[in-house]
């Protein structure tokens, strides 16, 4: 940037400021009255919202402002009032028998609305926002369950978790039969490839991969106590269908093999402390719905 002495541009008529940049000169060419009237205004318009609203800050308080607005306590009256909004509606639900529930369209529709929205804030980060579940957790949309899917079987689930500190916890936990050598090596493989035939039409080709019927009974052997004989689970126990193709760990023959192997102990936390009775029931409600919204 150069400077000069002012002078005269003889296309506009204005003076010079002095200034040169580039080979331009800088007109001294006042502010548009239009821009110096909005700072005007919005300087008055903050000085008037400093006066009429809470503002600065004063070491241990602020300004309370000459309305007395105050943002916090707007919020909480409103919270107040939406809780009281919920109370009769809310008490219904947690006197109500399930049935009861069910029956009344109009008291389904806040459940299925508000069930939706606490499943989201509570249960989303393990089962997904669709509920069909994360890596090693289970998919709440089939009627695959492994404690019950009746809304008197979700309610017991949630409020006492599974292997969780409550004192009255369901307790599940799928022995590690290779890593503790209950089963020698062959065994293993051949009871997987026993429980990957029994959902699986896939041929087992190749050396290796197990004997179905000699797993069959190793299964009957040493599985068949939980899952039952049949295979097809036992919900008092939370041990799962093993016939239906549904699997939380994957069902591939490696992964069955890993799970034989290393055994399995899910973990679900108990809810009776973070969300009330009617709550629970909400959720309980809600998820035992989403089975039956699917195709």
């Amino acid at each position: 940037m150069a400077i000069e002495e002012t002078e005269t541009d003889q296309v506009t008529g204005r003076r010079t400021t002095g200034h040169i940049w580039n080979g331009i000169k800088e007109l001294d060419t006042p502010i548009p009255r239009g821009i110096l009237i909005f700072l005007i205004v919005t300087h008055l318009f903050a000085a008037l919202w400093w006066v009429l609203h809470p503002a600065w800050p004063l070491g241990t308080t602020y300004t309370k402002g000459l309305i007395g607005g105050d943002q916090k306590q707007t919020v909480e009256r409103k919270i107040v009032e939406a809780v009281a909004s919920r109370v009769p509606w809310t008490e219904r639900i947690e006197k109500d028998s399930f049935d009861q529930i069910r029956a009344d369209g109009e008291l389904m529709a806040k459940v299925n609305s508000s069930g939706h929205q606490l499943f989201g804030d509570n249960c989303a980060a393990c089962h997904g926002r669709d509920a069909k579940g994360g890596k090693n957790y289970p998919d709440l949309t089939d009627d695959d369950w492994l404690w019950g899917g009746e809304p008197e079987r979700i309610v017991e689930t949630m409020t006492v978790g599974v292997n969780s500190r409550h004192s009255n916890s369901r307790v599940s936990q799928m022995p590690a039969f290779g890593a503790d050598e209950m089963l020698d090596r062959k065994q293993v493989t051949d009871v997987a490839a026993y429980v990957y035939s029994l959902s699986s039409q896939e041929a087992l080709d190749g050396e290796g991969l197990g004997d179905i019927d000699a797993g069959h009974q190793v299964f009957l052997a040493s599985c068949a106590s939980c899952h039952g004989e049949n295979a097809k689970g036992k919900a008092d126990l939370g041990a799962p269908n093993l016939t239906d193709g549904r699997w939380i760990y994957g069902g591939t023959m490696s992964r069955i093999i890993e799970t034989v192997h290393g055994g399995r102990q899910g973990h679900m936390p108990t809810w009776d402390e973070r969300l009330t009775p009617a709550e629970i029931k909400i959720v309980a409600l809600y998820v035992s719905g989403l089975g039956r919204q699917q195709p």
